[in-house]
């Protein structure tokens, strides 16, 4: 058993929208799949994995250095205890041969790319959904395939008024989201409150808002928002600052009674446990939003769910940025409190198998090998032609 080959595609994910801080027109991801030599239903199995939106593809980093070390070590060195399968905490190591200490910014998000295809590929030599299979290893034993989901969007871009804003969250909330999320810090704070009270104003019993400012401001700005935002109820306020700037969010914390959220661009375990030490983040209200696909892969992330309880945190209190399926599988099998979504940006990549819907905020996952790729036509259609 042992892995074959390692084929990486940068492709883009252009979209004319931006956020506080950035624009998304010249936005790229990495694919990456996994081929082994294992054969399932006389085809090979393959592991595919992206890393999330917001970072650019990471070609050059996986094609010089992280696939490299992967295809160069001994076969045997990367199989599990029982040897029928991969063992993706071995195939982690080999990638992070002769890598020092710190510096987590982009090869972070390359080895979590291959980390994703890893994992599929692991579930799908064991043949399982990769959620029944973590919930086994790492959780109860049994998966709660019923995840809360909210929707993200709210992006500004030329020409878009309030009535656009307002029909966007609409879409939402008829596709039966119950939580919907868009961005502030990209206007002035009057022009973000009219826009907040728009939404505020269509939403009904049981639905809320959430807010995202992209680590826009500096503190005295993330203050003036922190109490003007106050006068709403808000389901959370999300990454006012710099996200290493841990003063400031501690600073932030007395002046914004309800839940705040951030950690989407916190790389490494340590980054994260540096976020709970001097963040001054509130177990009892705020989320948590670690994303393993920029943050290392699952490997890590699991030793970030450590860190987290070990300092008196839930799991329930993490709902991973990206919108992607190996977070919601990682929901489902370790008992997260959710997971994020793009109803309509960062296509194919973004989503649902076809056929899951979203009812009262909640999808029910299906059960597919893996992490369930293959059930998403337009996203395996991509993923196809880059394993032939």
């Amino acid at each position: 058993m042992k892995i074959t080959n390692i084929r990486e595609i940068t492709q883009p994910i252009k979209s004319d929208i931006r956020n506080a801080y950035i624009d998304f027109s010249k936005m790229t991801l990495s694919l990456v799949a996994v081929v082994t030599d294992v054969i399932r239903d006389g085809k090979p199995v393959i592991g595919y994995g992206f890393n999330s939106n917001g970072r650019y593809g990471q070609g050059g980093l996986i094609r010089e250095r992280f696939a490299p070390r992967i295809l160069e070590a001994a076969p045997e060195s990367l199989i599990d205890a029982s040897g029928n399968n991969l063992d993706a905490h071995k195939v982690w190591a080999a990638m992070m041969t002769n890598e020092k200490p710190g510096g987590h910014g982009e090869r972070s998000v390359a080895v979590g790319t291959i980390d994703m295809a890893v994992w599929d590929a692991v579930a799908k030599i064991a043949g399982k959904p990769l959620y029944q299979l973590l919930a086994e290893r790492y959780g109860t034993g049994t998966p709660n395939r019923k995840v809360f989901v909210y929707a993200a969007g709210g992006y500004y871009y030329p020409g878009k008024d309030d009535a656009k804003l307002m029909a966007e969250m609409r879409s939402y909330l008829d596709r039966g989201y119950s939580v919907v999320k868009m961005k502030i810090g990209g206007a002035s704070l009057a022009d973000d409150c009219r826009r907040i009270e728009a939404v505020l104003g269509m939403l009904a019993p049981g639905q809320q808002l959430a807010v995202d400012a992209n680590g826009r401001f500096d503190l005295k700005t993330a203050v003036e928002y922190a109490k003007a935002l106050s006068q709403y109820s808000l389901f959370w306020y999300e990454e006012a600052g710099d996200p290493l700037d841990y003063a400031l969010q501690a600073e932030l914390a007395p002046h914004y009674a309800g839940p705040m959220a951030t950690g989407e661009n916190l790389f490494s375990m340590q980054d994260a446990r540096n976020l709970i030490r001097y963040g001054g983040m509130r177990p009892d209200r705020d989320w948590l939003q670690f994303d393993c696909a920029l943050s290392y892969g699952l490997v890590e992330y699991l030793r970030t769910l450590d860190m987290v309880r070990d300092h008196g945190w839930s799991p329930t209190r993490c709902i991973p940025h990206g919108g992607h399926q190996m977070s919601l599988a990682i929901a489902a099998g370790l008992g997260l409190g959710g997971n994020e979504s793009y109803p309509d940006l960062f296509q194919p990549y973004g989503g649902f198998p076809d056929g899951v819907k979203v009812v009262d905020g909640y999808v029910t996952l299906p059960e597919l090998p893996g992490i369930g790729f293959e059930g998403k036509a337009d996203l395996y259609a991509v993923m196809k032609e880059l394993a032939a």
